[in-house]
C-alpha cells in the first residue's frame, strides 16, 4: 500500500485578494458535489472542503506524489492557467496538520479569536461525512482538530478579549458603574458608532436611550430602534442630567460640553457619576471636563489605545495557543507513527492465530473427547501462551513505528514473515490489544485440564 500524506491546499485573505475569493467561493447547496468532484481526483483518497468568506482550503489524504489540486480549482472555476499564481499555499504532512488546527482554533482569522470558523470547519466535515469523501485518515485529523480548537479555547482567553471601540466602551462603562442595570444613555448624534455602543449598552442591561440629533428624523429612526425617547437639539443641556452615560459624535468643530457645562451637570446631578463617551473627531467633550471629580470622559484615541492593550493580550494568548498547538502537532504524530505499525501487528496476530489452530487440530487426535470445560481450558491456554509470545515483538513494532524507525520495522517484520503486512490497508481491531493476564489464564487452564 502506498504511504498516505495529509495535505492543505488553498487560499485566504492572507494570500489572495476578494475578487479570486469570490471566484472560488463555493455555495453550501454546492459542497457535496464538489467534495465528491475532488474526491475522483487521481491520488486523492479522502477529502474535505473549506469554504468561508476568508478562504478556500481543499484538505485531503493523498495515496500518492503528485497530486494536482491547482489543476482541479482552475477546472473546476474555468480559471485561466496563472489565475492562482502567487496566491495559493500548500502543506503537507505535520505542516498541513499545524494549518488546519491553526484554522480551527482561529488563529489564523482576520479577527483572531473569533468562534464562527470552529462551526465552519465542522460544517465542511459534516457534509464531507454525508458524501462518502472521509475515511479513517479525515477521521482522524478531524477528531484531534476539534479536540485541539477546544483545548486552545477552554486553556487560553484568546476568544474573551474585547477588541472592539463600542464593546471597550462597554467594558470601561461596568468599571465606573459596576453593573449598568438601568442605566440611562443619552445619544448626542446619531452616528454608527454610537448607536453600535448603545446597542452594546443596551445589551448589558442599560434603560432608558434618549436620542438628540440635528437631523430629526435620524434621531427619530434611532430612538424608535431603542424604543428610547427623542430630545430637541436645544434642550440638549436639560435633557443631560438624566444621562448616567453620554455617548457623542456630532461632528461640531467646537466642543459642545466644557468644564461649565460639567459642573452645572454634577450639581444638578448632585454629584452622581457620568460617563462620556466621545467618539468624535473634532472632539465634543473639553478634555478639562476630565478634571472634575465624578465625570469621566474617553474620547476615541483612548478607546483605541484600551482596544490596542486588548489586542496585545490577545497577541499573549495567541503566543500560549501557538505552543500548545506545537505540542499537539507532536502528539497527533506520534498516535500515527503508532497506528503506522498497526497492519504489522495485526498480520502477526493473524499468524500467530493460523498456527495456534493448526496445532490445536493436531493435538486433538491425541487429547481425545474434551469436556466443554477442558475445551475451555485448552483454548485459554494457548491464547495466554500467544499473546505471551506476542507481547515483545508487538511492543518493539509500536515502539520502532513512534520513533519512525522504518529500518528496523522492516527487519521486525522480516523476522517473522510479515510480507503481508504491506497488504493491509485498514488497521485492524486487534492493533491496540494489550496482552493481558496470560500467565493467570494459563495457569488456570492448565489445572482445568489436570482435573
Amino acid at each position: 500500500m502506498s504511504e498516505i500524506t495529509l495535505s492543505v491546499f488553498g487560499v485566504n485573505h492572507r494570500t489572495a485578494p476578494i475578487e479570486l475569493r469570490e471566484r472560488i467561493a463555493i455555495a453550501p447547496h454546492e459542497l457535496a458535489e464538489i467534495t465528491r468532484s475532488l474526491a475522483s481526483v487521481p491520488g486523492v483518497a479522502e477529502c474535505m472542503i473549506v469554504s468561508t468568506c476568508n478562504r478556500v482550503e481543499l484538505i485531503t489524504a493523498n495515496s500518492g506524489l503528485g497530486v494536482d489540486l491547482e489543476a482541479f480549482l482552475l477546472d473546476q472555476f474555468s480559471l485561466d492557467a496563472n489565475a492562482l499564481s502567487g496566491h495559493v499555499y500548500a502543506h503537507n504532512g505535520k505542516q498541513a496538520v499545524r494549518h488546519l488546527f491553526r484554522v480551527a482554533a482561529s488563529l489564523d482569522s482576520m479577527v483572531v479569536g473569533e468562534p464562527q470558523i470552529l462551526g465552519q470547519v465542522k460544517e465542511a466535515y459534516s457534509v464531507a461525512r454525508a458524501a462518502g469523501t472521509v475515511g479513517g485518515q479525515l477521521e482522524h485529523l478531524l477528531q484531534a482538530t476539534f479536540s485541539v480548537a477546544k483545548k486552545v479555547r477552554t486553556e487560553t482567553e484568546i476568544g474573551s478579549s474585547s477588541v472592539s471601540i463600542a464593546s471597550v466602551a462597554v467594558e470601561l462603562a461596568r468599571r465606573i458603574f459596576g453593573s449598568l442595570y438601568g442605566r440611562t444613555v443619552f445619544l448626542v448624534g446619531a452616528g454608527k458608532m454610537s448607536e453600535l455602543a448603545a446597542r452594546h449598552l443596551v445589551q448589558q442591561g442599560a434603560g432608558m436611550v434618549l436620542v438628540t440629533n440635528r437631523t430629526a428624523e435620524r434621531a427619530h429612526r434611532l430612538a424608535e430602534a431603542f424604543h428610547g425617547r427623542v430630545i430637541p437639539f436645544e434642550s440638549l443641556y436639560d435633557a443631560a442630567t438624566e444621562a448616567d452615560i453620554v455617548i457623542t459624535s456630532t461632528g461640531a468643530p467646537h466642543p459642545i460640553f466644557r468644564r461649565e457645562h460639567g459642573q452645572a451637570l454634577l450639581h444638578r446631578r448632585r454629584n452622581k457619576p457620568m460617563f462620556f463617551i466621545d467618539i468624535a473627531v473634532p472632539r465634543d467633550v473639553d478634555p478639562a471636563v476630565n478634571k472634575l471629580e465624578g465625570l469621566f470622559v474617553y474620547d476615541i484615541d483612548d478607546l483605541q489605545q484600551v482596544a490596542a492593550s486588548h489586542i496585545a493580550e490577545r497577541s499573549r494568548e495567541a503566543d500560549d495557543a501557538e505552543t500548545l498547538i506545537a505540542r499537539e502537532v507532536e502528539r497527533f504524530h506520534e498516535r500515527q507513527r503508532a497506528v503506522s505499525a498497526a497492519p504489522a501487528i495485526v498480520a502477526l496476530q493473524r499468524q500467530a492465530e493460523e498456527l495456534r489452530l493448526a496445532e490445536l487440530k493436531r493435538a486433538q487426535a491425541r487429547l481425545g473427547p474434551l469436556t466443554p470445560e477442558q475445551a475451555e481450558a485448552v483454548e485459554a491456554l494457548t491464547r495466554g501462551l500467544v499473546n505471551k509470545f506476542l507481547h515483545p515483538p508487538m511492543q518493539a513494532l509500536k515502539q520502532a513505528a513512534r520513533e519512525n524507525d522504518t529500518a528496523r520495522m522492516e527487519s521486525i517484520c522480516e523476522t517473522y514473515s510479515l510480507s503481508a503486512a504491506n497488504e493491509i490497508s485498514e488497521p485492524g481491531a486487534h492493533a491496540e490489544t494489550e496482552v493481558q493476564d496470560a500467565d493467570s489464564a494459563a495457569n488456570g487452564a492448565v489445572q482445568a485440564v489436570r482435573r
